[in-house]
């Protein structure tokens, strides 16, 4: 069983080695696809012996295609950059190494470390997604974000997480929102939805009940409710930008000067 780890990157000078050491043990090749990042990635990628390929930014389930088309080897594990492979989980693949298993792919908990702790609860464990799988049963689709992997095939479980190094502070995390709620309200413009009064009210409401009280971010302390605020500042935020894209649209048709 070979495996090529796919990474796609931009700006990630702080993030990429350590992502790149933690696969190198479980990895026959690395391949990297950069949106030609401004930063030192790729001069820090380079020091280990990766395929780097640049490759402009469109959307993430473009990247992701573009970095499997690159795969050389049957089995792909995909990463990002802030993410690492645990000690746990590299053994765990290697074993897979000794023998060709019975399944086309393998789910993968992801447990992220956020303000200073593990997260255990608020909807961001386990988070299992399909992460090590056969290059010729995938491929990724979804425009903007939220993109996903299209599979077909047998799917067993990896026990062991990668671990997912998010955001460094608040700050970081709230930056991050106002991006992904851009392109949300983007893709939502897109399918032709309108932003109404529930969606202001009731969505953040629900998203906080949802992330605090049944997914119990509150066992999660200080960081859980945190998380939990974010969660509903980010729908709240998602549909002001669809109402602010579509007032735009409006003046733009009805002032055309």
């Amino acid at each position: 069983m070979k495996i090529s780890v796919t990474i796609i990157t931009f700006n990630e000078e702080e993030k990429i080695e350590g992502a790149i050491k933690s696969v190198l043990e479980v990895a026959d090749e690395i391949v990297i696809v950069d949106s030609f990042s401004q930063d030192n990635t790729v001069k820090i990628a380079k020091k280990y012996q990766v395929k780097i390929y640049q490759k402009r930014w469109k959307d993430y389930a473009e990247q992701r295609n573009f970095a499997l088309e690159k795969a050389s080897f049957p089995w792909v594990l995909n990463i990002d950059a802030d993410e690492r492979v645990s000690p746990e989980l590299k053994e765990e693949i290697l074993n897979l190494k000794d023998k060709e298993p019975d399944c086309d792919g393998f789910t993968i908990p992801r447990l992220t470390y956020y303000l200073n702790r593990w997260i255990y609860h608020s909807g961001w464990y386990p988070d299992r997604k399909i992460r090590l799988f056969k290059k010729q049963m995938a491929q990724w689709e979804g425009k903007f974000i939220h993109e996903k992997l299209i599979f077909k095939g047998k799917v067993n479980k990896l026990k062991n997480p990668i671990h997912h190094f998010s955001y460094k502070n608040i700050e970081e995390h709230l930056s991050r929102i106002n991006k992904y709620s851009s392109l949300g309200a983007r893709k939502l413009y897109e399918k032709g939805k309108k932003a109404r009064w529930y969606h202001f009210i009731f969505y953040p409401l629900c998203r906080f009940f949802k992330s605090y009280i049944l997914k119990f971010g509150f066992l999660d302390g200080f960081p859980g409710f945190v998380i939990s605020v974010l969660n509903s500042y980010y729908i709240f935020s998602r549909y002001a930008k669809l109402k602010e894209i579509w007032r735009k649209g409006e003046r733009i048709e009805t002032f055309p000067y």
